[in-house]
């Protein structure tokens, strides 16, 4: 795939980067290079490799799935740095 400086430009837009020239290139030939490189592996015949989650054949413990009663709101909120009376207060994370 080609990569323009456009479409690198378009994508700090959205990732709301500030980029330059030098950096547009930059990031313009590390996309082309991973994008190529992806390329060449999808080439690669994987009819018999099982698919995994994990390199190592390692099973994940889960606990069981069970219903029961939330826990008291005091409870809760009673550890959290900062807290009114039934809610966690978070810093504002949207413009």
């Amino acid at each position: 795939m080609k990569v323009t400086a456009e479409l690198v430009r378009s994508l700090g837009e959205l990732a709301e980067l500030e980029l330059d020239a030098a950096e547009v290139e930059r990031m313009r030939r590390d996309l082309e290079a991973i994008l190529g490189y992806v390329e060449r592996v999808s080439e690669l015949d994987t009819s018999g490799v099982r698919p995994t989650a994990h390199v190592l054949d390692l099973a994940t413990p889960l606990r069981d799935d069970l219903a029961r009663e939330p826990l008291p709101v005091e409870e809760v909120v009673r550890n959290a740095p900062a807290h009114d009376e039934r809610s966690l207060v978070v810093p504002k994370v949207l413009e």
